[in-house]
């Protein structure tokens, strides 16, 4: 486990929520870009089958949970792709 792995992990998704809840209070999705939300939760899975695969440990969680957010924002965003 990397104090550095879990740092980098805590500071980019403490991003999501504001992200998640701005599309949520607006209700509209036109700065999004659905190519990237994309490739960050493959790079998020990516993350968590390494830890499956080759070094278990808990940070395993924190791909888990940014994963998770991303794909709620994701979600989102096709919700509220048609707006004004």
């Amino acid at each position: 486990m990397s104090i550095f792995e879990i740092g980098m992990l805590i500071c980019f998704g403490a991003s999501w929520p504001f992200s998640l809840y701005k599309t949520w209070k607006t209700k509209c999705s036109q700065s999004k870009s659905f190519i990237f939300l994309w490739l960050i939760i493959i790079g998020y899975f990516c993350g968590v089958m390494h830890k499956i695969l080759y070094h278990y440990d808990p940070v395993i969680w924190l791909y888990v949970l940014n994963m998770l957010l991303v794909s709620s924002d994701l979600a989102l965003s096709y919700r509220y792709r048609n707006c004004d």
